[in-house]
């Protein structure tokens, strides 16, 4: 493999941090090429407006798909639960700490009606769910547009992983533990993906693959499946792998936290592990808080 591999990312701090991790990982030059997506253009609305799940990696899929370039680096919770035909996921790196953080304020420490920014409906309806008297302001942009914009506010939510990996010490935070702050499916983990024909890749990529990470996330996104790909609905999702087996939990609550329910699972199989925890939740009557008629085939 004689040329640069061209990897494909998003140009946040955080996504060009990503690739060139990848990059750093492969015994060969490599190329970082950067790519607009929607949800970079449309950075002031809300990603529920503008598709939710997705926005962040079509244009860098399609990159692959087009054969300009021949990676393509995702931070795993943007990616749809529905791989794209012609790709595949071929490495999921060692994943970093999955828990939510809340910066500016501890939880228990928020005052009565306090601003908190986050554009995630997961985020918001557990929020609720403990806190309904908080107001929620929408939040988005890269890591440290958020943190500037989060001065204004009492406090907001971010990603555990995105502060480790920039190296951001906010002077007032809180890591949230999942039983009280379920994470994104996927969140923490960084996913490289590209063309299924791409035998050569392929190969390399393996090297660098995790497998635990693999199966945490598999599971994780075999659960988020069932009920659709949007990152817009609120479900939370997070796999342990151990010893044992995997551990997978799971969430889903009403947009306005009136309604929370959570169920809990081991099993070896990640695929079915996830499905069978979802239809745990959908048996307890978690399509009604979603306003979802059918789950997902």
């Amino acid at each position: 493999m004689s040329d640069s591999v061209r990897i494909a990312t998003r140009g946040s701090e955080l996504a060009l941090w990503q690739a060139n991790l990848v990059a750093a990982l492969l015994p060969t030059p490599t190329e970082i090429v950067i790519v607009e997506t929607e949800g970079d253009r449309s950075a002031d609305r809300n990603l529920a407006e503008i598709g939710g799940q997705g926005v962040f990696v079509k244009e860098v899929q399609q990159k692959l798909l087009d054969s300009q370039v021949r990676l393509a680096v995702h931070s795993a919770k943007d990616l749809p639960s529905a791989i794209v035909g012609g790709l595949e996921v071929a490495a999921w790196l060692a994943r970093a700490d999955p828990r939510d953080v809340i910066v500016g304020s501890l939880l228990k420490d928020l005052p009565r009606g306090a601003h908190v920014g986050t554009s995630s409906t997961r985020r918001a309806a557990q929020l609720l769910a403990l806190r309904p008297d908080v107001e929620i302001e929408i939040l988005r942009g890269n890591i440290r547009t958020r943190l500037k914009k989060g001065q204004r506010m009492h406090a907001i939510f971010v990603a555990a992983a995105a502060l480790e990996r920039l190296d951001l010490h906010p002077p007032v935070m809180e890591i949230l533990e999942p039983e009280v702050m379920l994470p994104q499916v996927g969140q923490g983990a960084i996913a490289v993906e590209c063309r299924s024909d791409d035998f050569e890749m392929l190969g390399l990529l393996a090297s660098i693959n995790d497998r635990d990470t693999q199966q945490e996330i598999l599971a994780e996104r075999s659960f988020l499946q069932v009920f659709g790909t949007g990152c817009s609905l609120p479900i939370g999702g997070f796999a342990r792998a151990g010893e044992d087996g995997l551990m997978l939990y799971g969430m889903v609550a009403k947009s306005d936290g009136t309604r929370v329910l959570r169920a809990a699972q081991s099993g070896d199989e990640p695929i079915e592990l996830g499905r069978s925890l979802a239809k745990n939740l959908i048996e307890r009557g978690a399509l009604e808080l979603l306003s979802v008629a059918e789950p997902a085939e």
